[in-house]
């Protein structure tokens, strides 16, 4: 999976920060970043939001055969999260076995490395989430 620097470039603020978009028409929160609001179908009301990182499990599965360039990190827990701000986002779980994790567990954020295409390519960084200790 080879990215050109360009688009790594623009994907900077969704993998880094995890910013969306919000609608100040309905209220609405989307992750990946929308233009138009798929609720109100207004244009002009959409507005960057960055999401607090924190929600909880919905669904996950663990992955055994990974897709080209991540089969060094197999077997990982890929996860849906439904944020606090109501949107959802598929993202890794980790710091934890895979046994560890359960549907409506709380989950936050961390920033990590996602790939690296070859010993001196592009690094691409980005979101993954880990379970909240209670």
């Amino acid at each position: 999976m080879k990215e050109s620097i360009p688009i790594t470039w623009r994907r900077i603020p969704s993998r880094y920060r995890l910013e969306g978009t919000k609608c100040e028409n309905c209220n609405k929160h989307f992750f990946p970043p929308r233009n138009i609001c798929p609720n109100c179908r207004r244009k002009g009301k959409i507005k960057p939001y960055v999401f607090s990182g924190k929600g909880k499990v919905v669904s996950f599965t663990t992955v055994y055969v990974a897709p080209e360039g991540f089969e060094r990190n197999v077997p990982y827990v890929l996860a849906i999260i439904e944020l606090e701000e109501g949107a959802r986002v598929t993202g890794e779980i980790v710091d934890c076995k895979e046994e560890e994790v359960k549907i409506g567990d709380e989950v936050e954020m961390v920033f990590r490395k996602i790939q690296q295409e070859d010993p001196e390519g592009i690094i691409h960084y980005g979101y993954k989430f880990r379970l909240v200790k209670k």
